[in-house]
């Protein structure tokens, strides 16, 4: 009997403890694969050693026996091949292996993604207990065990500035697109974060394939078995890129589209010839089964159009992000606001989606309720709890577009250092909703994600506690439409 892991599976041995999760936190979505997680599982000490020695390519119970007795000697073979084959079996059934009676069936057993497939794998929900290291739920073990202390678990990385569009809306100065990050401080960074038992990296730009060792780093990623976001435009995607981006199970690229007119996607882009470019690469990404998730920010020069994009995606099973949500620029100009819908704008798309998407509204309401639990000593966000990003010059800052509010360096200070003692760090990580009274008091407040870096970005001095009035509308305007449809729905 062979067994393997699966290969959207990512494990981080703890020693005392073990975690395995699947890609579902990190991987895009699929329009006709919504549903299909396996989950995550705290495995106990010994539970770790047996998932040790499993990897991503078929090995017999005996070579894993043998592995596994290597660090339990004073327990006999057979033993340790009867409690390895019951332990397998149950990470089977839970979704996290695949085992087979021949290396090939193994192989044939763990099944991709692909585009061509057209119902989804069915996955067994029959968790087991036997090897939770408690009866909590993951997360809460995973915060008493560390204490409460944060875990960096996702690392957004810049790995240059520089960029062959200059898309209108960007908010990195065209001026301050002109560097690329050091190799050797790429490689130790990454090496960093294998140490801190990271999950997952995010890597842009600018654009990210104008580094010269980009298929590197890649290469260098997939070995660590990290989860991998690439933010491109693709236009630079070639035949080598594309060979390193199959080869990590564990990718995913997201891309801009922004209308199915040329003339128009190149207008927001200022790089004549764009458009046929970036649709090609994600036709040639899509034939090579890498998933992929495109991103049509709107605003007013596609505002018309940009469902024509959402409609272009569904048939080639994409999942589209669309969102109205222009941020400024991170040196406090503004001009990049130029492009950002009106409130009326804003208020006419709310409309048009929820005419043409039954649930659109139900979502928006949805998510009001939960917050409806939210207190004044909740976290504000999720910034510096879990992620944190990098910029190519070494810099580090708490989420993507906040680059001023730097928090350390990483060519001086170690990223885990950064991570468990920079003073802005800990000042971030206190802010709670109280901090921001006038939300606290807000009758809207239910329909407003809270975004500090909307705020400094837009705010002359860079103050993240300046709330943000345009997205305060924003908030009124959904509580508004919300409010006459359960009016309409209770006249009707």
């Amino acid at each position: 009997m062979f067994f393997k892991q699966k290969s959207n599976i990512i494990f981080r041995n703890y020693e005392s403890f073990g975690y395995i999760t699947d890609n579902r936190n990190f991987g895009y979505k699929q329009t006709d694969n919504n549903e299909n997680y396996i989950g995550d599982k705290i495995l106990s000490e010994s539970g770790a050693v047996f998932l040790s020695v499993l990897g991503r390519k078929p090995q017999t119970l005996d070579e894993l026996a043998e592995k596994t007795n290597k660090q339990f000697t004073d327990i006999d073979i057979q033993t340790i091949k009867n409690d390895a084959r019951e332990f397998y079996c149950m990470l089977e059934r839970d979704g996290f292996i695949v085992s087979g009676e021949t290396l090939q069936e193994c192989e044939e057993k763990d099944t991709r993604f692909s585009y061509k497939t057209l119902e989804p794998e069915i996955i067994r929900k029959n968790f087991s207990t036997t090897i939770m290291h408690s009866e909590k739920s993951t997360q809460d073990f995973l915060e008493e065990y560390f204490k409460g202390k944060p875990q960096l678990t996702n690392l957004h990385i810049e790995i240059t500035s520089k960029c062959n569009e200059r898309c209108i809306h960007c908010y990195i100065p065209h001026e301050s697109k002109i560097s690329n990050i050091d190799s050797d401080l790429f490689y130790d960074v990454l090496k960093q974060c294998k140490n801190m038992k990271l999950l997952h990296l995010t890597l842009s730009g600018g654009e990210p394939m104008l580094h010269k060792n980009f298929c590197d780093f890649l290469r260098k990623c997939n070995k660590y078995n990290f989860s991998v976001n690439v933010l491109s435009n693709l236009t630079l995607l070639d035949n080598e890129i594309i060979k390193e981006m199959k080869a990590n199970p564990l990718l995913g690229v997201q891309v801009s589209l922004y209308s199915m007119n040329p003339n128009i996607h190149d207008e927001i882009t200022q790089m004549k010839g764009s458009f046929e470019k970036t649709k090609n690469a994600i036709l040639k990404l899509i034939e090579n089964d890498i998933p992929l998730q495109i991103s049509c920010p709107v605003m007013k020069q596609n505002k018309n159009c940009y469902e024509d994009v959402i409609k272009w995606a569904e048939q080639h099973k994409i999942h589209v992000g669309d969102d109205y949500v222009i941020i400024a620029r991170y040196n406090h100009t503004t001009k990049n606001l130029n492009c950002r819908l009106s409130i009326n704008e804003v208020k006419e798309m709310i409309n048009d989606k929820a005419a043409h998407d039954l649930k659109y509204l139900e979502q928006i309401e949805m998510a009001a309720e939960k917050k409806k639990n939210t207190t004044s000593n909740d976290f504000v966000c999720s910034v510096c709890h879990s992620s944190i990003c990098i910029a190519d010059n070494g810099n580090v800052y708490p989420c993507a577009g906040w680059q001023d509010y730097i928090v350390g360096n990483v060519k001086e200070t170690s990223l885990n250092d950064i991570w468990d003692n920079s003073e802005k760090v800990q000042y971030l990580r206190d802010l709670r909703n109280k901090d921001f009274p006038k939300c606290i008091q807000c009758k809207d407040k239910e329909f407003c994600t809270m975004c500090m870096v909307r705020n400094a970005n837009e705010n002359p001095q860079g103050d993240p506690l300046v709330v943000n009035e345009f997205f305060c509308n924003i908030a009124k305007l959904n509580r508004q439409i919300i409010f006459e449809r359960k009016e309409k729905l209770m006249n009707s």
